[in-house]
């Protein structure tokens, strides 16, 4: 009785909390094709699957407010992904256990026993998350009526190993052995556990997976599945989202492909192999053994001589070449100052140098001036052990320089470290452990897929949680904060370098496209004429770009398309043939400085070709970006002001062809709120 009312009152707080608010879903920055809760806080995308002409999206959500906290099960239903009918709050935080992240099934056979007048019961697995001590394990309800209403189980936990992390169940059916499989992570060891059931009461231990991959961050939300590279070539893929870590510098979205036997997964032999350190050799502007010498100083961020073995804010630094190390921590963050060198010749093609400290782009970092004139800039990755960084210097060979560490940052992690700047042929490589991405976005987190597609569609479809944690509360959003990616169709293919993750936006999202606009064959002042006299407006796009590499190279070698463009507002994608890659500057995109992580360019390397396709998706407050059919992807917030010229074209030759460029239009999908 006391569950029933407890239950009832966290609803009837849901329900009011949401109607106070009273969304209009044309507040500010609100997404209008991707999905969003009407208000609060949303996170991981939770329970997916399909029933009965349904896809389900549960997701972490609290009811209570728009910051992160009482975590419970948010619900809504949709016929194609993309028109989303909201739901009734499905499993809340009750009894001091918050219901965390995990998954859903149709039991088919029902082998659970909760089915009802001959009907598959859906089970929804989930972690228990204790509030007044430290334990998580994994519990389950039902549902025997289309998912509206769930019944949380008697016996629940149904498997409890007493960690205080222990999360994100995945649950799928394993045909060949009959039987349940659970993938559940282990955050702080870097390790996936599988499990077993018969009856999704009762789990076996299997086996364990990990470390691999990246390690940096926690792991959460793992997926398993099996997807097939070619025509009976099945493979097997392992899913682990990590707390920080990712290209982009926070959390993130890596892979690994391999086989699973229903007890164990193994890696495949194309997973990338460990690279070892290489320290170039050529000429040394400075390793700070002795001192600063002719270096210049001002502003008090810098000691007198430079740190020896540890910082003075005794976090232990590893990886420089010697004992001492530029750092800026001189007494604390809020200290400011620049550190200037002598001009020197730049006489090899790079110029590769050892940094840590604060993610602070334009704020805290190390430049390259030539004239007076920044021309290279790098900053740190929010972590105090030392890495390699390079600049490819060779366009500024014979030319004088300076290089300037510098640090205008007065709040967390405004410090940067710096050791061993070196010119020479070939650019540093840190060692590594390599890792499979997702997405090099900083905006794509605990994606998994949807279970139960019908055999004959035959898709393997997922989304992700489109923010990142390090400034997810601070995204200035209201009534709510965060969204979901658009879903995306995986599939496995077979490249130079091993089987590799494909992702292509699901083919449902044609039905919001309008009117369509095309140009064929076009120089890119053409083009942009072509685009001003149609008088492109609003910032809702689906975007497709194919040019020829060859061409390209020979006229500058960059293309840049200037994207929700207003006043002092831009944000830039640009694809160079020299590195075949493809990068999302959005330093400048609008509405930045909420936090020091946001405002940044994230790059992904496409493999090279002769004809170079892009398809991007624009939103009111997202830019997804597909390089060739979805080899790689870069999925990014951007919080634009006033978007009044969505789309211009630069390059250095304005002379360069553009083989086909294709716009729609698109309109919104705003939910519904009701049956």
């Amino acid at each position: 009785m006391i569950q029933t009312i407890l239950l009832t009152c966290t609803l009837l707080l849901s329900t009011f909390a949401a109607s106070a608010a009273d969304p209009t879903y044309r507040e500010p920055f609100r997404p209008q094709f991707h999905f969003t809760p009407a208000t609060n806080w949303m996170n991981d995308p939770n329970g997916m699957f399909f029933y009965e002409g349904e896809y389900h999206l549960f997701y972490q959500y609290n009811p209570f407010g728009d910051k992160w906290g009482h975590m419970s099960w948010g619900h809504a239903v949709s016929p194609d992904m993309v028109h989303w009918k909201h739901l009734p709050l499905a499993l809340a935080e009750e009894n001091d256990i918050m219901i965390f992240s995990g998954s859903a099934v149709v039991d088919w056979k029902n082998t659970s026993g909760f089915g009802k007048d001959g009907k598959p019961p859906l089970l929804a697995i989930y972690t228990g998350h204790y509030t007044k001590k430290p334990l998580q394990n994994q519990q389950i309800a039902y549902s025997n009526d289309r998912g509206r209403t769930w019944t949380k189980f008697q016996g629940n936990p149904v498997l409890d190993i007493n960690d205080k992390d222990f999360r994100d169940p995945k649950v799928i059916w394993h045909e060949p052995t009959e039987r349940w499989v659970m993938a559940v992570a282990w955050p702080t060891h870097k390790k996936v556990r599988f499990y077993s059931s018969p009856n999704l009461k009762d789990w076996t231990h299997l086996s364990d997976f990990g470390p691999a991959g990246s390690t940096t961050g926690i792991w959460e939300c793992p997926d398993l599945f099996p997807l097939s590279a070619k025509r009976g070539d099945n493979r097997w893929v392992l899913i682990v989202n990590v707390g920080s870590g990712a290209p982009a510098g926070g959390s993130g979205c890596q892979y690994f492909v391999g086989s699973f036997d229903g007890t164990r997964f193994s890696l495949d032999p194309s997973y990338p192999k460990p690279q070892s350190e290489f320290v170039p050799q050529g000429k040394l502007i400075a390793d700070f053994e002795n001192g600063y010498g002719d270096w210049q100083i001002s502003g008090d961020a810098f000691a007198e001589a430079p740190a020896r073995g540890t910082l003075a804010n005794q976090q232990e630094v590893a990886g420089f070449r010697g004992q001492s190390l530029v750092n800026t921590y001189h007494r604390g963050d809020q200290t400011r100052g620049k550190l200037t060198s002598p001009e020197f010749e730049i006489t090899h093609n790079h110029l590769s140098f050892l940094i840590g400290g604060g993610h602070l782009p334009g704020r805290a970092g190390i430049c390259l001036l030539i004239d007076g004139r920044t021309v290279r800039i790098a900053t740190g990755d929010n972590a105090e052990r030392l890495s390699w960084k390079s600049w490819n210097v060779s366009e500024f060979r014979g030319k004088r320089a300076r290089v300037e560490i510098f640090d205008q940052e007065t709040g967390g992690w405004g410090h940067i470290n710096v050791d061993h700047i070196v010119l020479a042929d070939q650019p540093a490589r840190p060692a590594s452990v390599p890792a499979l991405w997702a997405d090099f976005g900083p905006d794509f987190y605990a994606a998994v897929t949807w279970s139960d597609i019908p055999k004959r569609d035959g898709r393997r479809l997922w989304l992700g949680w489109m923010s990142s944690w390090p400034y997810a509360g601070d995204v200035p959003t209201s009534p709510w904060r965060s969204a979901m990616s658009i879903p995306r169709e995986l599939t496995l293919r077979q490249t130079s370098e091993g089987l590799r993750l494909f992702q292509q936006p699901v083919k449902e999202l044609e039905k919001l496209r309008t009117k369509k606009f095309q140009k064929k064959n076009a120089t890119i002042s053409e083009l942009n004429e072509w685009l001003s006299k149609e008088k492109f407006s609003g910032p809702m796009w689906e975007l497709e770009l194919e040019f020829d590499a060859k061409s390209l190279s020979k006229n500058g070698g960059e293309l840049a398309l200037h994207l929700l463009r207003a006043a002092n507002q831009q944000t830039i994608l640009r694809y160079n043939t020299e590195t075949s890659t493809v990068s999302l500057d959005r330093t400048q995109s609008g509405n930045t400085q909420f936090h020091n992580a946001f405002a940044n360019t994230f790059r992904t390397q496409l493999t090279k070709a002769n004809t170079s396709p892009l398809r991007l998706f624009i939103d009111t407050s997202a830019i997804e970006v597909f390089g060739n059919e979805g080899e790689a992807v870069i999925t990014a917030l951007v919080l634009p002001k006033d978007a009044t010229e969505p789309i211009q074209f630069k390059a250095a030759n304005e002379k360069l062809t553009i083989h086909r460029f294709t716009a729609w239009k698109l309109k919104p999908a705003v939910p519904i709120f009701q049956e």
